[in-house]
Formats: structure tokens, C-alpha cells, sequence
């Protein structure tokens, strides 16, 4: 069988860790983005905010955010190294695995599973030992997509954040809220088993984005973000944040995995890791521009990695970037659904208590079956693009929420168990009534508000 063009520059990079054209850039973010096979899997991650303590009163003070110390000795060898340097960041006995977000949010990231039954069964075991570790050290998970109470404040001081800090801050008052203060449920799927099928799978997730945006959209009020009413303000968070890192133009793509490679390649950088981990020579360890002014990991301003690697940037950086340096690079695009070998779903609000099944359940059910997802295509056509209007009003816009019932009835209807189905139909009543997500009660989790009137 002959070998295409395309697959010999994906190996080539592969196997030398080289980048020597854009060609050989394209090619590769293509393949590992991208992976293709029969879609079989599904994942998931979670998110929670977290505080300190035992509080019974109400607002910022009451609820401080727990010390990094303290959260690695709660999590013992579950720690990530990210604060806990020696951890062996060993696996819950779920399979998921713990990251600390930079403003102390919590996250759990499953492993893989064959069906969303047995994922939603593993993470919810995993979120259970989760909350019982942080509180034999007194903190507490919070259930909520937004923090409606404290100021966005970064405990992560390690170079990438510090650098994402730095270039967010030229932009608007969003990267820090989004850094330090928003917590998600994601749901990641297999690609497709060929490129049509990708394209179909891929054109489907952002079609259906704006009307999913809607139906979970549970972060009314965000501390720290400028005024106005909106049902997302974590969603309003990430599309302000930064243009050309979250917005991807879909709309210009007749390929996707063309187009994101493309497009990934023109994001500018956010961070240009020192080869040796830290923040490179310069005042008091740190890199600067030559005016005192600490760079760290920051990149030229405006500079895009196809810059990088053309050499315009040998003066800035003193070197061209390799495919660790690329594979670094895309971790830091932020589109509404990211390619990451699967498809990872962004757009979705952490949801209150155990309700973050449902979204598992629903997706699971869009994505089932090549003629459920060009139904489920066809549904959500007249909200293609509507981000903006799906965070803002979410389902008190009327279109926004008919077209949310009728794709969570298909979900019902395409649903991979009784008991899925059964979730799926209360959240189309939930939709139709034109509700938030809620918990199904007080005690579940820590509720939905934000930390200080939880505490």
C-alpha cells in the first residue's frame, strides 16, 4: 500500500521530534488530533471549586481558598506534582486522575470507558473518595460553574500560568475569572472512524454547542466580571477572553482537521517553555526584556507559532521549537470543543450536585450513531454561531430553548440505558419549563451557589 505524503511527514516528526516546515507542522497536529477509528469511548472531566474550612457565614472572607500545602497532604499520593513535586500522582480507584486548576479548583479526569454507564459510575465513586480526602482537611468541594463570591485570586505560581496571567491582563479583566474563578463539565468522544465521519462528528459537537450552552447553563453571577445579565457567565468568560484562541473560524473550514491545523498554527503563543522547566536566566531567576521587566515564559507579543517556526523569532527565543514545544502549544487553544486525538466538549457549566450525568448521557446519545448526528445537525442549524446569545440568555430565548428540547429529545430517545433515558426526559422538562440545572437536593454536593453561600 502506498504511503501519502501526509503520513510520512506525521512519522518523520514523530520518530525525530523535528519541525523543519509548516507542511510537516500541518501534518502532524492533523494526526495526533485527530485520531481516527471506530468511535468506542468516552470520557470526562469535572470540576469544583473548593474552600476551606467550616463557615457558616456568608461572602468572600467567609470562604477562603484552601492552601496548596493543604490540599497535597489531603490527596496524599493522588496529589498532581503541579503541588506536590514528589507525588507519584497515582490514579483513584476509578481511574481518574486529579489536577488542581490555578485558582485552587479541583478537577477529576476519568479514564476511557466503552459506555457512559459505567464512566458515570466510576467518576461518581472517584468524586466521592475525592470529597472525603479534601475533608479530613477541612475543604470542601463547591458544585458551581462560577465563583459569585470571592475575587479571582491565582495560588499556581508555575511559569505557564503566570505567563497566561500576564498575557490575558493585556486583553481584559476574563483571564484571570476564567484562570481562578470558572469550573466546567467536559465530555470527551472518539474522533470517527474516517475523515467524513470526523467531519460529520466534529460539525455536529459545535452545531449543537450554542443550544447545549443553554440547556446547562447554570453561572448567572460571576464576581469580577463586568455588568450585565447572563445565564453563562463561565461561557461569557472563555469567548471574551482571548478571540483568536477561543473562536475558531469554522465557518471557512471545508475540512476540519485542515482547518484546525491550520488555525493552530496562527494562534499566538501564550507561553515558550524555558528548555530546563524554569523561568530562564535573568532578575532573580527570571526572564526578562532587556528593560527589568519580567517575560518568564510570555512570549513576543502577537507572535504565533508558525512565527516560531519560520525563525522569526531566533532573536527573541534563541531557538526553533520542536514537537514537544507544538504538543505544549495546543494544550493552550481553548475553542468551545478542542481536538485532542478525541473531541473534548468545553462548553458545558459544572453542573450541581451528581447532575454532570446528565450532559455525559446526552452527548453520549448525539453521538451514538451517524444518522443521530446529522438528525441532531440538522436540529440545531438555526442556532449555528449563536454563542454569544446561547450564554447570554440562554433558555429565556425561546428559539435557543426550543431547539435544546428538541435535541435533549432526541438524546431521550437515542439514550444507551433505562435509566439514561430517564435523566435525559427530566431534563427535557427541566428545558421546556425554561430552568437552570438544580440539585436534585440540598444535600447533594454543596449545592449550586457560589462558595460563601455554601460555606
Amino acid at each position: 500500500m502506498a504511503v501519502t505524503l501526509e503520513s510520512e511527514l506525521v512519522s518523520r516528526v514523530i520518530h525525530d521530534g523535528e519541525l523543519n516546515s509548516r507542511a510537516a507542522a500541518e501534518a502532524y497536529i492533523g494526526g495526533v488530533c485527530f485520531k481516527q477509528g471506530p468511535p468506542m469511548l468516552i470520557g470526562a472531566e469535572l470540576e469544583w471549586l473548593t474552600v476551606q474550612g467550616e463557615c457558616q457565614a456568608s461572602g468572600p472572607s467567609a470562604a477562603p481558598r484552601p492552601q496548596l500545602t493543604a490540599l497535597a497532604d489531603a490527596l496524599g499520593p493522588y496529589a498532581p506534582r503541579s503541588i506536590a513535586p514528589d507525588s507519584p500522582e497515582k490514579a483513584l480507584p476509578g481511574g481518574s486522575r486529579v489536577t488542581i486548576e490555578p485558582g485552587g479548583q479541583i478537577e477529576l479526569s476519568s479514564a476511557p470507558f466503552a459506555d457512559a454507564a459505567q464512566l458515570s459510575t466510576s467518576l461518581r465513586d472517584d468524586a466521592r473518595l475525592l470529597r472525603e480526602l479534601l475533608e479530613s482537611r477541612s475543604i470542601r468541594t463547591v458544585s458551581a460553574a462560577a465563583d459569585a463570591d470571592r475575587r479571582p485570586k491565582r495560588l499556581l505560581q508555575l511559569p505557564r500560568y503566570r505567563a497566561m496571567e500576564q498575557t490575558f491582563a493585556g486583553i481584559g479583566p476574563y483571564g484571570k475569572l476564567m484562570m481562578c474563578n470558572t469550573a466546567a463539565t467536559q465530555v470527551s468522544v472518539d474522533a470517527g472512524a474516517d475523515r467524513a465521519d470526523i467531519a460529520a462528528r466534529w460539525t455536529a459537537l459545535y452545531a449543537i454547542g450554542p443550544a447545549m450552552l443553554a440547556a446547562f447553563a447554570c453561572s448567572p453571577t460571576l464576581r469580577g466580571a463586568p455588568a450585565g445579565e447572563w445565564a453563562s457567565q463561565r461561557m461569557r468568560a472563555w469567548l471574551r477572553l482571548d478571540n483568536a484562541r477561543t473562536r475558531p473560524p469554522l465557518m471557512d473550514w471545508a475540512d476540519p482537521i485542515v482547518g484546525y491545523s491550520r488555525w493552530a498554527l496562527d494562534v499566538p503563543l501564550l507561553c515558550v517553555r524555558r528548555p530546563d522547566g524554569t523561568d530562564g536566566p535573568g532578575t532573580n531567576g527570571h526572564r526578562t526584556n532587556g528593560h527589568g521587566v519580567d517575560t518568564g515564559w510570555s512570549p513576543p507579543p502577537g507572535a504565533t507559532f508558525a512565527d516560531w517556526l519560520s525563525g522569526a523569532l531566533d532573536d527573541e527565543v534563541g531557538r526553533r521549537p520542536d514537537r514537544n514545544d507544538l504538543d505544549y502549544h495546543l494544550t493552550t487553544l481553548f475553542p468551545p470543543v478542542r481536538a485532542s486525538g478525541y473531541l473534548e466538549v468545553r462548553y458545558i457549566d459544572a453542573q450541581p450536585g451528581d447532575s454532570w450525568t446528565v450532559p455525559i448521557h446526552v452527548l453520549d446519545a448525539l453521538m451514538s450513531s451517524r444518522t443521530v448526528v446529522a438528525e441532531a445537525i440538522a436540529i440545531a442549524a438555526p442556532l449555528a454561531g449563536h454563542w454569544l446569545d446561547a450564554a447570554r440568555y440562554g433558555l429565556a430565548d425561546l428559539e435557543i430553548r426550543s431547539v435544546a428540547v428538541e435535541l435533549l429529545s432526541l438524546a431521550a430517545a437515542n439514550a444507551s440505558t433505562v435509566e439514561a433515558a430517564r435523566e435525559i426526559e427530566a431534563a427535557v422538562e427541566r428545558c421546556r419549563s425554561g430552568h437552570k440545572p438544580v440539585a436534585e437536593s440540598a444535600a447533594a454536593d454543596s449545592g449550586a451557589g457560589g462558595p460563601g453561600a455554601d460555606s
